[in-house]
C-alpha cells in the first residue's frame, strides 16, 4: 500500500526527517497550484478518488477493460492506435497547418510551440516522412490532425499515400470537424489508403450544423474501414451526450473516444462564466507533460464514466472509450525513462513508466543497515545532502517487523545539455508490512 504525502497526510508521518524531506515537495505542488490559481480560473475543493475508483470498479465488474493503471478504460472496443498510444513507440502525429475554421474555446492549439506561425504557413510533412524513413524510424500508426487537415486536401492525401509507400503495413488516421468530410473527399481517402478517421462533434454547435456533421459520419461508414468520434465531455452534458451516444450507435460506427475535458490556460472568461473547475489535484505526479492539452476539469472524469455506464445499461454495439488527460501523458514518460542504463537502486514500474527507489531517513538508517547485513544485500546508497539510504524497491519487503517509515520515490531521466539527469518528483509513504510491490508500483 502506497500512500500519498499530501498536505493532510503529511502531519501523520512519524519520521520527520522523512517529512520534512517529502514537504519540499508538497509545496511545489501547492506553489503549482497558486500560479494555477493566479490566471484566474476557479479550482475546486479537493477531491478524493474514492468515487473514480468506484465507478471504474463497477464498470469492469461489467465487463469493461481498465487500462494504464486505470488511467483508460473502455467497452466493446478501442481503437488500435489508443491502445499503441500507451508507450508511444512506433506512433507519429503529424499537422499540415494549424489553421482551421472552428474557434473551440477549449482549443489547445495556442499552447503548441509555433501556433501563430503555422496558423499562416504549412510544415512539410512529405519531408519529415521521407526523413523518418532514411533514420530507419519504424512507423506502425501514423496521424494527420490539424487545425483541420481537409482545408489542405491534396497535401492530406498526398500526405497519407507517402505514409503507407514509406511503411509498408502502417495504420492512418486523419482527425476532422467533419464539415469538409463530404463523398468526394471520403472516396479520395479510401483511395489514399486512410485506416481511420476521427470526427469531432460540439455540444454548442446549432442543430443544422451537428445534423450534417452525422451526415458525414454515416457516409464515412462506406469509405473508411473505422469511423470514430471524438471529442471532450463538458461537465453538466451528460444528458446530451447520452442522445450522441444514442445516435452515434444508429450510425453503426466503431466507436466514440470520451476525452477528459481541459483548461488549456486561456479562455479564462469562457471556463468561469460556465462555472467550471479545475479538477484538484490534476496530476497523480506533477511534471512538465509534453501534451498541450492544459489541465482537467473537474466532473469531466465521472460523466465520461456515467457515460460508459449509460452505454452497457442500453446495450449499444459502439465501442466507448474514456481517455483522461493523464492517459496521454504515459507515452511521454515512457520514451523518457525506457531502456535508459540506471543505477541499481531505481526499479522501472511497468505500470506508471516512472523511475522508482525506496528511502528511509535518521535513525531508522542503522537498524535497515543491519537488515541488509542479514540478507548480504549491498546495492544501497547514501545521500549525503539529504542523510537519507536510497536502496532498490524490492527490499522494502525485508524490512517488515521494523517498524519504520519508508519513502517511495518517484523520478524521471531528463536529457539536458551536460548530459542525463534523474529528476526526482514526489515522495510517497509506505510501511513494510503493507508494501506489495506488484500490486502498488
Amino acid at each position: 500500500m502506497i500512500i500519498d504525502i499530501n498536505q493532510e497526510t503529511l502531519a501523520n508521518i512519524k519520521n520527520r526527517a522523512l517529512a520534512r524531506y517529502a514537504g519540499m515537495y508538497v509545496r511545489i505542488y501547492a506553489d503549482f497550484m497558486r500560479q494555477v490559481k493566479d490566471t484566474g480560473i476557479a479550482v475546486a475543493e479537493k477531491e478524493g478518488r474514492e468515487e473514480i475508483q468506484q465507478k471504474m470498479a463497477v464498470l469492469t465488474r461489467r465487463g469493461a477493460i481498465s487500462r494504464n493503471d486505470a488511467r483508460s478504460i473502455y467497452i466493446n472496443r478501442i481503437s488500435p492506435a489508443c491502445l499503441a498510444c500507451r508507450q508511444g513507440e512506433g506512433s507519429m502525429t503529424f499537422f499540415i497547418s494549424l489553421q482551421c475554421p472552428r474557434r473551440c474555446f477549449f482549443c489547445f492549439n495556442p499552447n503548441q510551440e509555433g501556433y501563430e506561425y503555422y496558423t499562416q504557413y504549412h510544415r512539410d510533412c512529405l519531408a519529415e516522412l521521407a526523413e523518418l524513413q532514411r533514420s530507419g524510424q519504424k512507423l506502425e500508426y501514423v496521424a494527420l490532425t490539424g487545425g483541420e487537415p481537409l482545408l489542405h486536401p491534396e497535401e492530406a492525401l498526398a500526405f497519407l499515400r507517402a505514409a503507407r509507400e514509406r511503411f509498408p503495413g502502417v495504420d492512418t488516421r486523419l482527425y476532422t470537424a467533419g464539415d469538409l468530410a463530404g463523398k468526394e473527399m471520403l472516396a479520395q481517402l479510401q483511395q489514399a489508403g486512410l485506416d481511420e478517421i476521427r470526427f469531432s462533434l460540439r455540444l454548442h454547435d446549432q442543430e443544422e450544423v451537428r445534423r450534417r456533421i452525422y451526415e458525414h459520419i454515416a457516409l464515412a461508414r462506406e469509405y473508411i474501414p473505422r469511423v470514430m468520434v471524438e471529442m471532450p465531455v463538458l461537465p453538466g452534458t451528460l444528458e446530451p451526450m447520452k442522445e450522441i451516444l444514442m445516435e452515434l450507435d444508429c450510425l453503426d460506427i466503431f466507436g466514440i473516444n470520451l476525452l477528459e475535458f481541459c483548461f488549456p490556460f486561456n479562455n479564462v472568461a469562457a471556463y468561469n462564466e460556465q462555472g467550471y473547475k479545475i479538477k484538484n489535484p490534476p496530476y497523480r505526479i506533477l511534471y512538465n507533460y509534453w501534451y498541450g492539452g492544459g489541465l482537467p476539469m473537474s466532473g469531466s472524469e465521472g460523466e465520461c464514466l456515467d457515460l460508459m455506464a449509460f452505454a452497457l445499461d442500453k446495450g449499444l454495439k459502439l465501442g466507448a472509450h474514456y481517455c483522461s488527460l493523464e492517459n496521454k501523458n504515459t507515452a511521454q514518460i515512457y520514451r523518457q525513462n525506457n531502456g535508459r542504463p540506471v543505477a541499481a537502486t531505481l526499479y522501472f514500474s511497468p505500470r506508471d513508466f516512472f523511475y522508482k527507489s525506496a528511502n528511509v531517513f535518521s535513525d531508522d538508517i542503522p537498524r535497515v543497515l543491519q537488515a541488509f547485513k542479514k540478507i548480504g544485500y549491498e546495492g544501497y546508497t547514501y545521500n549525503k545532502q539529504y542523510h537519507y539510504l536510497e536502496f532498490h524497491v524490492s527490499k522494502v519487503k525485508d524490512l517488515a517487523g521494523l517498524g519504520i517509515e519508508v519513502g517511495i520515490s518517484t523520478s524521471v531521466m531528463e536529457d539536458r545539455d551536460d548530459g542525463a539527469y534523474l529528476r526526482e518528483l514526489k515522495v510517497d509513504l509506505t510501511r513494510p508490512g503493507m508494501f506489495n510491490l506488484e500490486e502498488d508500483l
